[in-house]
């Protein structure tokens, strides 16, 4: 910290950068206790020292809470030591200081001439550690006032660099710390100011400023009786202040506290530009940070596009600063929060959206033909040269809105190619996302594309526009609308697409047509498709967006977990308010020796005989305090707690005498770490579970949605994961559990793969639905038939529910009534009765017989009560089933389905983000999340899914979030090294987390791998070691055929000079190893 304040000339400037760039990672290092510890000295409240003693009294007087503590910490300081004391100032005053010699060095840079680029570096970097200390709660509560007490801000807009070409960099991140040092946020508090908030705090502002321009300077007399809103903008303030000479503005400024009173040793000179800018600055109408980003265009352009301090290279070398929010630890709000990941998402889709507009018009071959034109000498897949691009409709804006309500275009191109090119362009649905290029090549015919030399100058690029398809035009103009149906077949090669543009983007090329600008919609020369699956960036943006402009209820116990802040361990189950005590586990268990062994630190009671104890178990967890007093000094220390479980066996009613109403079981015996995870993920809360490879990460989810299935029945389970492959391996698990497949149910793609003959989908749960009905309908008649009714009972649901109330349930009733002991009778009746009075005896003729057995009253009752059972599910399900039969349409069916009949909902995090506003409208309601993957899914993606509902009277609906992933193997997937590595895009919500310190519940036992492989990566994890049958099995004992060793590292050497190659990058061929595993 010293030699980055050094100004000997011992220490060099490009040092003293690399010193700025180390506690830089060290501001963002706070969850390290030894660096956290020393930052707090650097920005608690004594460095606020350093504030002219006017701005100091001012702030302490606003805030009286403060005052007192700084008292106090005034009295504690004049008791130290003089060691004590100079050790205390430099670390109160380094800020300011460092702010001071970063000005000196500024006010070197030239506006013209030549510029030490060493210089420039340091001032890049010094302002990426101010935006880094202004975006953390922590570290900006007290220093804000001292940068604005500094006036950096003010010096920087000044500065030299910022006018030079130089500084294009240093200029982005100005924009960053102007954007962080006015955030809508109470920096005492870290409350969220709403935008009525932060009207009254620039009212309030502007007021009080009015009243000392009426009460202390005349001249000011007419802005001090003007309206706020006459006032308030750039303007109209240097309208009125632009007249005062340089020593009235220093007045106003003194006033103000933000300089030095006049005649103060510390007066300092100023230009009356700086002082117009600081006062005009501090007071001018601040644009709202959520308008100005709905008036944000959600399609890159070709200023964004190659523009290299917004999306650099994939080749980030990682030595210089980027103009890039950061993913650390903690957040100031959750605006802030959505914020940074809208803007890295949409920058690292530019990022892949530029690779595919370069590959696609170097394909192309744009070359100048020799009448001036484009000539374009190649072809390309995805895109096509527009033969007529016309805008054929702008709707007038909303109320309140500038920008146009919608902007419709017709793109016209002749699809010369083959058959199944052509199928692909036709095939082109409503919402796919498309691009509208503009290139005027400068090389002539033959000039070939370097890919070493720039893009854009050898294409001679222009523009780019983003579009959205809605649909294709038939022969008469009007559009093809989607439908079960082929779409018609159209003549000849020219096809034409009706696209929306970007409102936003409209609006302000025209602005700048209306100013002599170019016609950017009158140049468009080639169309560019993407690939379907990597191009839903525009929906997960407005997704994005949307939660924006919502107000973002998360869960009370959750929301500053989310943010970074508070006690870590705040949601884990055992420091819940509502935490169940008593809950029933269903079939985790195979036996008690398992129970016993699965909590090795409880004790095992029970009210019944220990030949009794079979499972299912239900178990009651009671904490057992014993007091035990140790005396160690004056000190008294409460011993640990003894841990009881109360456990209670409890037979499942029997459900039916045919095999199909048994019920599945677990046959898997849970290890004690997954029995914990078990037990969290059934208690409300967060959990977290770390599951190496092989330890079963699956099956403890699965078995933690079934318990809560069973123990929880009017409750909805959310399970999302980051592929469709995980998330089909999950569904085959939950299906062969002890589940009712009606109340299952998985949305997106993918579902085709499951390995099983059953639809899963919306419309598959749909047919599977209708088909069950007429299969409980005929049920009912054969019902009907064995009672003698007669009438038409099972035309319908209603109709069928009539028939069980009148004729089912009644008969139930008497024989119950019949088979009932006579009033002073002790004996039971006989157990012939049970068979004999039986009313549904002929309907259940089909099930394996005998039915009733004849040992025991007991027995026989408790089947005929369990062929009862199976009757009533029977109508229960056709009553549930009612809905549809009143629902005509397929799509009000699923609708239907979603919202009221599914318990399990599974879907991708892809689909969740891209379909939230749809499942929001339907009214979608769940209560808890289990997240599978959870370490490989974006920051973003894992946080959509908890807002995918609205919620009621301002509170969040969930109850659990269950998150299943290991952070030490594959990070989320980004393709460009800057956003993955500068801005921390790689580290998914689940590693940030775990960095945080939430507790997790670590998987300790893993069953796949023999145990010379597991010691690979065994050593990466706290405590993982094998189970049994990796030692046992012959499998995992005799060697592997055609390999010497258990582990062997293959090298695949390069073909004719030429190393991997691959359809994408980091997908590596083994060819070798294929064939060795497969043969």
């Amino acid at each position: 910290m010293e030699s980055s304040l050094s100004d000997d000339g011992d220490i060099s400037l490009q040092e003293q950068t690399h010193l700025l760039l180390f506690l830089n990672h060290c501001f963002n290092s706070l969850e390290v206790d030894v660096i956290r510890q020393e930052v707090q000295k650097v920005v608690s409240l004594q460095m606020w020292e350093c504030l002219l003693p006017s701005r100091l009294e001012q702030e302490l007087k606003t805030t009286p809470r403060l005052k007192k503590i700084w008292t106090a910490l005034q009295k504690r300081d004049a008791k130290a030591d003089d060691g004590t004391r100079a050790s205390q100032r430099f670390a109160r005053h380094f800020l300011h200081d460092l702010i001071q010699k970063f000005l000196k060095i500024l006010d070197t840079i030239p506006v013209t001439g030549s510029a030490d680029m060493s210089k420039v570096r340091y001032c890049e970097r010094f302002m990426e550690l101010m935006v880094d200390i202004q975006a953390l709660l922590h570290t900006r509560r007290f220093f804000n006032t001292l940068l604005d007490n500094a006036h950096l801000v003010t010096h920087c807009i000044r500065s030299g660099l910022r006018q030079r070409d130089e500084g294009h960099l240093f200029d982005q991140l100005l924009d960053m710390l102007k954007f962080y040092a006015g955030f809508e946020i109470n920096d005492l508090t870290g409350e969220a100011f709403t935008d009525h908030d932060m009207t009254n705090l620039h009212y309030n502002k502007i007021s009080s400023l009015q009243k000392a321009a009426f009460k202390h300077f005349g001249e000011l007399r007419r802005f001090s009786l003007s309206n706020v809103a006459s006032v308030d903008t750039r303007d109209s303030l240097l309208k009125h202040f632009g007249s005062l000479d340089t020593e009235k503005l220093y007045e106003i400024a003194a006033y103000l506290h933000l300089v030095p009173p006049v005649g103060d040793e510390q007066q300092q000179s100023f230009s009356k530009d700086f002082l117009l800018e600081l006062l005009i600055s501090r007071h001018e109408r601040r644009p709202s940070q959520l308008e100005a980003l709905n008036e944000m265009p959600l399609y890159p352009t070709e200023e964004i596009l190659w523009d290299e301090n917004i999306v650099p290279t994939e080749y980030f070398s990682g030595e210089g600063c980027l103009a890039l929010p950061k993913l650390n630890l903690q957040f100031l709000t959750l605006h802030d929060y959505l914020l940074r990941n809208f803007n890295l998402f949409r920058l690292e889709t530019t990022y892949e959206i530029r690779q595919d507009i370069e590959d696609q018009v170097r394909r192309l071959k744009p070359w100048k033909s020799e009448d001036g034109g484009c000539y374009f000498g190649g072809w390309a897949r995805m895109a096509q040269p527009i033969m007529g691009f016309s805008v054929v409709e702008v709707a007038k804006p909303n109320i309140g809105e500038k920008q146009p309500s919608s902007v419709r275009a017709d793109v016209m191109v002749t699809l010369s190619v083959r058959r199944e090119v052509k199928k692909e362009w036709e095939a082109l649905r409503k919402h796919d996302v498309a691009f509208l290029v503009t290139v005027r090549p400068t090389r002539q015919i033959g000039t070939p594309f370097l890919l070493k030399e720039p893009f854009v100058p050898q294409a001679g690029l222009l523009y780019v526009r983003g579009c959205e398809i809605e649909g294709m035009l038939d022969t008469e103009g009007k559009v093809i609308e989607e439908g079960i149906g082929p779409p018609p077949e159209l003549p000849g090669a020219t096809r034409t697409w009706r696209v929306w543009l970007d409102g936003n983007q409209y609006q302000k090329d025209m602005e700048k047509v209306s100013q002599g600008g170019e016609d950017v919609y009158e140049t468009f020369n080639i169309l560019i498709r993407r690939k379907p699956k990597e191009n839903n960036f525009k929906a997960v943006l407005e997704t994005i967006r949307d939660l924006m402009n919502t107000e973002c209820v998360v869960p009370a116990w959750l929301h500053d977990i989310i943010l970074g802040y508070g006690d870590p361990a705040s949601a884990h189950y055992s420091k819940m308010p509502k935490q169940v005590a008593t809950m029933d586990w269903n079939d985790t268990f195979l036996n008690m020796e398992h129970l016993r062994s699965s909590f090795p630190h409880h004790e095992t009671s029970s009210a019944v005989d220990e030949s009794m104890l079979k499972p299912p178990f239900r178990l009651t967890f009671k904490e057992v305090k014993e007091s035990k007093k140790r005396k160690a000094g004056d000190k008294t220390e409460e011993a640990s707690a003894r841990k009881e479980i109360f456990v209670e066996p409890h037979v499942i009613p029997n459900r039916g005498p045919y095999l199909y109403n048994q019920p599945k079981k677990n046959a898997i015996a849970f290890t004690p770490t997954q029995i914990e995870a078990i037990r969290s993920g059934m208690q409300p809360g967060l959990t977290m579970v770390v599951g190496p490879p092989g330890t079963g990460k699956t099956d403890v989810a699965v078995q933690i949605i079934s318990n809560i299935y069973h123990n929880f029945p009017d409750q909805r389970t959310l399970i999302v994961t980051h592929s469709n492959q995980a998330l089909n391996q999950l569904f085959e698990k939950i299906i062969a559990l002890d589940i009712d497949e009606r109340h299952l149910l998985r949305l997106g793609h993918g579902e085709e793969a499951l390995e099983t003959e059953k639809d899963f989908s919306r419309y598959g749960r749909v047919n599977y639905v209708l088909a069950k009905r007429l299969e409980l309908l005929a049920e009912v008649a054969r019902l009907q038939e064995s009672l003698g009714v007669s009438g038409d009972v099972s035309y319908t649901c209603e109709t069928a529910g009539h028939f069980f109330l009148y004729q089912v349930l009644s008969r139930w009733e008497e024989y119950l009534s019949k088979l009932k002991a006579p009033p002073g009778e002790q004996d039971a009746p006989n157990v012939a009765l049970v068979q004999q009075m039986f009313p549904f005896s002929k309907f259940f003729e089909n099930a394996p017989q005998p039915v009733f057995k004849g040992e025991s009253f007991e027995e026989d009752m408790d089947i005929a009560e369990g062929c009862f059972r199976h009757l009533k599910k029977v109508f229960t399900q056709l009553e549930e089933f009612r809905a549809f039969e009143l629902l005509r349409s397929g799509l009000d069916r699923s609708k239907y389905l979603l919202v009221k009949e599914a318990k399990i909902i599974a879907m991708t995090c892809t689909h969740a983000a891209l379909k939230r506003r749809d499942l929001v409208q339907l009214g979608f309601k769940y209560d808890n999340i289990l997240m599978e993957e959870s370490a490989q899914i974006l920051e973003i993606e894992t946080f959509i899914p908890l807002l995918l509902q609205n919620p009621e009277d301002g509170y969040s609906h969930l109850k659990r979030w269950i998150m299943i992933g290991d952070h030490h193997q594959l990070p989320p997937v980004i393709k460009n090294m800057a956003f993955q590595k500068y801005s921390n895009m790689e580290q998914s919500l689940f590693t940030r987390f775990v960095r945080v310190g939430v507790p997790t519940v670590d998987l300790d036992a893993q069953g796949r791998a023999r145990p010379s492989i597991c010691n690979l990566y065994n050593w990466r994890y706290k405590k993982l070691g094998n189970l049994p049958h990796v030692t046992t099995w012959p499998e995992y004992r005799v060697a592997n055929p055609g390999f010497c060793h258990d582990i062997q590292l293959i090298n695949v050497d390069d073909f004719d000079g030429i190393g991997e190659s691959a359809p994408n990058p980091y997908f590596y061929q083994v060819p070798t190893l294929l064939c060795q595993m497969q043969f």
